[in-house]
Order: C-alpha cells, then sequence, then structure tokens
C-alpha cells in the first residue's frame, strides 16, 4: 500500500490521527516537566489540498471538510489548529503532523522531525522554518532507536509510515520491542491503515505477544461491512498512554465517529487494550 501523505492529506485518518495526538500531547502537558516529541515519518508538515495530488484523491471531502461541516465542541481544538495554518475561510493548506506538534509546544518542549524521502524533507524544512523543530533525513527505524530514551523525562514518538513496503509491520514490531527495552515508560503511537481484518487481527497478535503491558489500540472502520480492496479506515496503537488521556478518550471517539461516518454508514471508532 502507498500512503504517500500528500496524496491523502485531511483524509478521514488525519482527522482521528490528529485530534488523538493532539489529545495526547494535552494530557502529558498537565505536568510541567518538558517532553520531547519525534515523528519518525514527518511528510512535507503543510499540504495544499487544492494541489494536484490532493485533488486527484479528493480525500480531504470526506475528512477534514466533514469535520468543520461539524458542531461538536469536542472537535473545536483541531478545527483550530487547521485554521491556524490557513489566513481564513475554509481550509486551503492542511497541517501534517509536524505542524500540529510543533503548534502544541510549550518553552520547554522540544520537536525532532526525521523525514527520508528527498522532496518531502526539502519541502518539510521549508514548511518548518519558523519553528524550533530539528529536521533530519534518515532511515526512520534508525532513527527511532537512536532518540530514545530522549534528553527531557519524558516523550513521545510518532510512528507514522506511508506502509510502501512489504516488511513494514515487521520492522515496527521489531523497532518498537528494541524501543522499549530501552526506554520501557516512554510514550509511541503508531498509524496503520485499515484495508482487512485478517491482516490487522494478525498483526495484533504480533503486537500483543511483545507483552506490553499498556498497549492500547484505537480502531477506526469507516463501512458497516469490509469494502474489498479499497481503504477501510486507519488506526493508532498507543503504548503507555496517560491515564487523563484514556479517559476522556470516549466521548472524543464517538465525536469523530459521528462527524466522519460515509452517507448510509454508522461506521465503529473503538478503543481496546492489548496489553
Amino acid at each position: 500500500m502507498n500512503y504517500r501523505h500528500s496524496f491523502h492529506a485531511g483524509n478521514s485518518a488525519d482527522v482521528v490521527k490528529h485530534s488523538l495526538l493532539m489529545a495526547l500531547v494535552r494530557a502529558l502537558q498537565h505536568k510541567p516537566g518538558a517532553l520531547t516529541l519525534i515523528d519518525t515519518h514527518a511528510g512535507c508538515g503543510l499540504y495544499d489540498l487544492g494541489g494536484e495530488q490532493a485533488q486527484r484523491t479528493g480525500e480531504a471531502a470526506q475528512g477534514v471538510l466533514r469535520a468543520f461541516a461539524d458542531t461538536d465542541p469536542l472537535l473545536d481544538e483541531y478545527r483550530a489548529a487547521v485554521r491556524a495554518v490557513n489566513a481564513g475561510g475554509g481550509p486551503q493548506l492542511y497541517p501534517g503532523s509536524p505542524q500540529i506538534l510543533a503548534q502544541l509546544l510549550r518553552p520547554q518542549d522540544c520537536l525532532i522531525l526525521n523525514e527520508k524521502h528527498p522532496e518531502d524533507v526539502q519541502a518539510l524544512r521549508g514548511a518548518m522554518r519558523d519553528t524550533p523543530a530539528a529536521v533530519h533525513q534518515r532511515d526512520a527505524y534508525e532513527l527511532w532507536l537512536a532518540m530514545v530514551p530522549p534528553r527531557t523525562p519524558r516523550g513521545v514518538v510518532v510512528v507514522d509510515p506511508p506502509y510502501e513496503q512489504t516488511d513494514e509491520r515487521n520492522r515496527i514490531t521489531a523497532t518498537l520491542a528494541a524501543a522499549q527495552r530501552k526506554w520501557a515508560h516512554g510514550v509511541t503511537v503508531i498509524w496503520y491503515p485499515l484495508k482487512d481484518r485478517a491482516t490487522h487481527g494478525r498483526w495484533k497478535e504480533q503486537l500483543r505477544k511483545l507483552g506490553l503491558p499498556k498497549l492500547l489500540d484505537v480502531e477506526h472502520w469507516l463501512y458497516d461491512s469490509d469494502q474489498p480492496g479499497i481503504y477501510n479506515g486507519a488506526g493508532l496503537f498507543i503504548v503507555n498512554p496517560p491515564y487523563a488521556f484514556t479517559q476522556a478518550l470516549p466521548p472524543l471517539l464517538e465525536a469523530l465517529r459521528a462527524a466522519l461516518a460515509p452517507e448510509g454508514h454508522r461506521g465503529s471508532l473503538t478503543a481496546e487494550w492489548l496489553g
């Protein structure tokens, strides 16, 4: 599966991912101690929803535009983050995870971004020029292991690969296991696409076998039954989510499900502990 960010910017997966990422970081910021935020597959940082790649798929219509048409106040902070990169009116530009994370930084926090693709890392450096982010161009899994544990007492690693390689899930599983041995209390967020339940079920079992004591799986299935051969949704594995985040999660998930449900479908957006 090819999931280059630029083709799918602002889709339903981005709405869920960025809403939950904001809620997670805000929950960690209830404590004053510094945070290091690390994005291993950062992409371009900022996307033109009117550009050729985004227009080719048109997925923002079922994502950020639905979120903007919704009135639930639980999505207000997400909508504010998108408005922050737009001059006014509807969303013309969409902030990727690097821009979302940069908006959340407090003076004591730091942001480390990584993107291996040559064109995307150049765009990323431009998009993040006015932020304190450090930008790297390295293998994502090598950087992940090299950066943990961070210098600050706490941190978050965001892993959001394009799933272009057939061994992507195996590399994530192996790197997560190694990272947890180095940084057992670290918070890790792993984004994934959903195409069929069997593939996802097998990966969940692999991760369950790692024996991580706090592993949360958030699954967003767009349709009421699987649609063969197409994108069916996306989700997040979250290692060591803070209590304040998990307590506030159910109403946020319901707000997102309701805003993003395709016509004729209720869909589901659920959280399940795997460890």
